[in-house]
Parts: C-alpha cells; structure tokens; sequence
C-alpha cells in the first residue's frame, strides 16, 4: 500500500530549481504551456480544489507528488494569484504563444496600407491590454470607469507610438531601420504597461513576509514591480525581432538561449527601500523582517 503524500511540500515555490537556467526553463514552459487553455472548468474545479484542500493541510487520498504539482501549474495558469479569480482565458499565460503567433503572423502579413498597419497595431496592443490587465500585482478591486480610461490611453499611447517609429523607416538608412520594429515595441510596452496596471503606482501592492504574512501595501514596490515587468517584456521580445538575429547568427544556440530572460512573477525588495512609514511600521511590528515579498505580476 502507497504511503500517503506529505503534506509538507512546499508548492508556494516553483517545483524546479530557479537558481539555475534549466530550471526556469523547465517552470516557465510549464507556466506557458498553450495546452492549459484546452482544459475545461471540471478540470480547473478540481485543480483548485486540491491545491485549496492542500493549502489547509488536506491531502486527497491516493494523491501523488507529480499529481500535485500538476493540479499546481493547472491553478496557477489559470487563477490569479492575489485576487484568487480565474483569469480572462486569452490574457492567460499559456494563452501567449498561440495569440502571439496568430497576431504577428497578421501584423506581418498586413502591412502595405496604413489601415491595416493601425487595425493590427490596435489588436496587438488591446491583446498586451488584456494580458497586462489579467496578469496584474494586487488585489485591490479596479471599476470599469478606471479600466477603460487606462485602455484607452495605453492602446492610444502605445498604437501611436508604434505607427510614429514604423514611419521613420522611410526617411532613415535601411541600417538604423532594422532597430525601428524593436524600438516600437519597446516604447508601446513602456507606455501601455504602467497605464493598464495606474491603480498600482497609485494605491501600492500588498508586500509579505518570507512566511507570506501581509505587512500592508507599497507604492515603492509597484513601482519596482512594473519596472522589472516592462525590462522583461522588452528583453523577451529582442530575441525575436530582426536586429538581434542580424547580430547574433553566428552565435551558438546554447549562448543565445542563456540571454533569453524566463521571467517569474515573485519578486522582493529590502525593507530599507520601502516608504518611511511602511518602514516604521513594519520594524515595529515585525522587528526580525528586513526583506519583504510580492507579486510583480508578468
């Protein structure tokens, strides 16, 4: 008879190392597996009800380790992490490559008219919209007012930044040219990022404890958070637009995939960073905490 599974794994962690490349490699593909969209809610239902259960210390009987850690991606590709609700299935991220591929196939195929430059632009920029919206930090509640006044800015913002930089293509050296795809998109995620995710900078994110206990919420540290997440987008798109293969095709695939960036939505900050009075407020309150955690969100 199989011994039942410890209830003491630590499944808040990802399940491999992400001290070393291989294991994010490991947990980002699985965060990102398009497969996770095809599941039905049955699916989802019973995911969330062993990584719940398992939370409180209830283990389903016949449960395995693999079977845990699977029901785990399965909850987080679909949950979110600070609000608990499930996410808008095509801001999901295993929803990326499949709605990444099927835009920039078009954006790459419509492009001899500037009407069908700006519609592609505004479907690309509404769809990183709704993944910047579905995959924010916090869990303070936006209103619809709110949300619809930071998408149209950040689809406005960011379509008409990218039609300005396409534009230049005509009149610069087909060298510099070749940067001008990059560096729009560059600009669009600096622009529809900070709008989509405002409420953030505006009202702070909850920040934990390593034990995951709430010490309140920083403004500081929604600022670091959608810093990181815009280097992260930008960084994840080089490898993929026209310059950076230009420069790099001589190089060895196993150097080019060591620069491509996995991100992990946890992130931390030292207490010394914090606003004064969060400061205060946490050394009186928790004087053995010098480092706080948060979602930065992806």
């Amino acid at each position: 008879m199989a011994a039942e599974l410890s209830s003491s794994i630590n499944i808040k962690e990802p399940r491999w190392d992400q001290g070393t490349f291989v294991g994010r490699a490991k947990h980002f593909f699985t965060v990102t597996d398009p497969r996770n969209i095809l599941l039905t809610n049955e699916q989802l239902a019973q995911a969330h009800r062993i990584i719940t259960d398992y939370r409180q210390g209830i283990v389903s009987p016949g449960l395995t380790e693999d079977e845990l850690w699977r029901a785990k991606y399965i909850f987080d590709s679909a949950f979110h992490p600070d609000t608990g609700e499930k996410m808008l299935l095509i801001g999901r991220m295993s929803a990326q490559v499949p709605m990444n591929m099927t835009i920039t196939g078009c954006m790459m195929t419509f492009y001899k008219t500037t009407p069908a430059v700006l519609f592609w632009q505004w479907i690309n920029q509404s769809f990183n919209a709704i993944v910047n919206y579905t995959n924010r930090s916090g869990d303070a509640p936006i209103t619809v007012s709110q949300l619809g006044t930071a998408y149209v800015s950040a689809t406005t913002g960011a379509v008409a930044t990218a039609l300005g930089l396409n534009a230049l293509t005509k009149h610069i050296s087909p060298l510099i040219g070749r940067f001008v795809p990059f560096a729009a998109v560059a600009a669009a995620n600096c622009i529809n990022i900070p709008l989509m995710r405002q409420r953030e900078l505006q009202h702070g994110i909850p920040i934990t404890d390593e034990n995951d206990n709430r010490l309140g919420e920083s403004k500081k540290a929604a600022q670091q958070a959608i810093s990181q997440v815009v280097v992260s987008r930008i960084l994840m798109a080089s490898p993929g637009m026209e310059t950076l293969p230009e420069f790099l095709h001589n190089a060895p695939a196993a150097y080019v995939n060591a620069c491509i960036p996995l991100p992990i939505p946890s992130s931390s900050m030292s207490v010394s960073r914090l606003e004064p009075e969060l400061q205060e407020k946490i050394r009186a309150n928790h004087p053995g905490v010098e480092r706080v955690y948060f979602n930065k969100g992806l």
